[in-house]
């Protein structure tokens, strides 16, 4: 069951994830020439590797309250990336015919933000144990 507390610290992250996301999204897609959409692909691997490496560091110690642990993960990480864009986004490649190009950014998102999270926590749980 959610607290008011919990609400309060996943909404709150939500918020910083969502505007962190708008700002990178668009940073990347500004600085890099594409077809392929990187801005998406570069905040779920951002987060994807985040990801990793917190819940790895959670498991090793007590440091941070579940309402932190909130925040950061289901609020700011939630927010931060993007599977929704990318779903929708690969969609419109497909209906663009971009069929190489659709499953390019599907298969980068899917397994690249699994092995970013698995970087993240391996790297973590390494250092930690």
């Amino acid at each position: 069951m959610l607290t008011w507390q919990s609400i309060l610290a996943i909404g709150s992250g939500g918020f910083i994830g969502a505007v962190s996301r708008a700002y990178l999204n668009g940073l990347i897609s500004h600085k890099v020439p594409h077809d392929l959409p990187y801005g998406t692909l570069g905040v779920n691997l951002i987060g994807s590797f985040i990801m990793g490496i917190l819940v790895a560091y959670f498991m090793y110690t007590t440091v941070f309250s579940m309402h932190v642990k909130s925040f950061l993960t289901t609020g700011i990480l939630g927010a931060l990336t993007t599977y929704s864009t990318f779903a929708i986004e690969s969609v419109l490649l497909l209906q663009g015919g971009n069929l190489l190009l659709a499953f390019i950014n599907m298969a980068l998102n899917v397994f690249g933000t699994v092995l970013f999270a698995g970087i993240g926590f391996v790297g973590i749980s390494s250092l930690l144990k």
